[in-house]
């Protein structure tokens, strides 16, 4: 578990994108007493109520006052959104304000921020709180959210150590434990193990819904189906920009997973009981191995 400074504290944060994430930080950093003030920014007017009735934020505002009044910006709102906010935000951005984000892609994000925000980019610090749920918006938030889960900060050259470190701070007071790696690595390792299981949860409920019998076999579904399809239940906007976002990387292991598919069904085909055993028990030793990490 991260070491959480009682004397930090981080002023006005204002959240943008008030969702699962979003809400679930703003709990956090007050249960954490890390804040005087949370503001929450975004498009959904009954989403932001609930966030105010939670307790989650403190006042709603336009993000362009926000970017005047915060001593730090946290865009927690789908990857596709964080261009637009940028230039939103770039005009008011004050000197002593800091900015991370929740995206869970980091080269298209990085990418925006330094077109748009150019000299003050160093004022950015990438992140990817690695926390999440199958329900999204303000109502499923949770103030232990990100206790004991990993945030990965992907550090600009631009940046300070001082602000990469506040950054840090930032992250592991609401209890996360902070990893530093580069963009180029972070989008390669969760196009594997993040990106792809989401694509293939929601491709598997699309074939079964898409059935001529699938009503039939949605009645006879086991805990099984439900757990490898729990995450399809995710905000599809958020995993469409994702997908699209980090596609170099997504297509690259959607192509090695169609390899070993192909592979699999070439072993059924020939009826290889002991090809499809040797594949099964490599794949199972490497599952329960995971375990123990």
């Amino acid at each position: 578990m991260a070491i959480i400074n009682p004397s930090s504290n981080y002023g006005t944060v204002a959240i943008v994108g008030v969702g699962l994430i979003g809400a679930s930080l703003g709990l956090a950093l007050k249960k954490a007493g890390v804040v005087n003030q949370v503001l929450g920014v975004g498009r959904s007017a009954p989403n932001l109520d609930q966030a105010l009735k939670m307790g989650a934020i403190d006042a709603v505002v336009e993000l362009a006052e926000a970017a005047k009044q915060s001593d730090v910006i946290v865009l927690c709102m789908p990857v596709a959104q964080m261009r637009a906010a940028f230039e939103t935000i770039e005009p008011h951005l004050e000197p002593r304000t800091m900015m991370t984000d929740a995206g869970s892609t980091k080269g298209d994000v990085i990418l925006a921020a330094k077109e748009v925000l150019g000299k003050k980019a160093c004022q950015f610090v990438p992140a990817h709180p690695i926390a999440g749920g199958a329900q999204h918006g303000a109502s499923a938030a949770k103030a232990d959210l990100f206790a004991g889960k990993q945030t990965i900060l992907c550090p600009l050259q631009e940046n300070s150590p001082q602000d990469t470190d506040l950054i840090e701070g930032f992250w592991q007071s609401v209890g996360s434990v902070v990893k530093r790696i580069s963009c180029v690595q972070h989008d390669a390792i969760y196009a594997a193990v993040s990106h792809l299981p989401h694509l293939l949860s929601y491709a598997l409920m699309a074939s079964v819904v898409n059935s001529e019998d699938a009503d039939q076999k949605l009645s006879h579904v086991g805990a099984g189906f439900k757990d490898f399809t729990r995450i399809a239940a995710s905000s599809p906007e958020m995993w469409r920009d994702i997908c699209l976002g980090n596609r170099t990387a997504v297509l690259k292991e959607l192509d090695q997973y169609l390899l070993i598919v192909s592979h699999m069904r070439k072993l059924i085909a020939e009826n290889d009981g002991a090809g499809l055993e040797k594949l099964f028990n490599k794949a199972s030793k490497a599952r329960q191995d995971l375990d123990g990490l």
